[in-house]
């Protein structure tokens, strides 16, 4: 039989996770000062009054440096369950990792003749 009194510490958990941050927003409302005028709503770089318009364009370089970083990043995630079971998967599942680690070290090839990695 289902008892929903097992469950009992994940509500009250899930009931005070939710509560906490909702509080949190209505007590900043309420005791943050409202002072809006044109100091307020000006844009801020470092005490010096802004000059020309706020819409910078970025080279893409810095985009796809940033996307190579991610995706070898997120692949080496991929790797730390696989290192932690190595003793039981056997040879079959080393060879699966070994050519997962090659197709890894081809794009990162791929990237560095591109120039992906070239900062400036």
């Amino acid at each position: 039989m289902f008892l929903l009194h097992e469950y009992d510490i994940f509500w009250a958990f899930l009931i005070i996770s939710s509560v906490i941050p909702i509080l949190a927003f209505i007590i900043s409302g309420v005791l943050a000062p409202i002072n809006e005028g044109p100091e307020k709503l000006s844009s801020y770089e470092s005490g010096i009054e802004p000059m020309g318009d706020a819409w910078l364009q970025f080279r893409i370089r810095y985009y796809m440096f940033a996307l190579v970083f991610v995706v070898f990043d997120v692949e080496t995630v991929f790797l730390y369950p696989w290192a932690m079971s190595f003793d039981v998967l056997g040879v079959s599942v080393f060879i699966e990792a070994l050519i997962f680690v090659l197709i890894l070290i081809v794009g990162l090839v791929y990237a560095w003749r591109k120039g992906a990695l070239e900062w400036s």
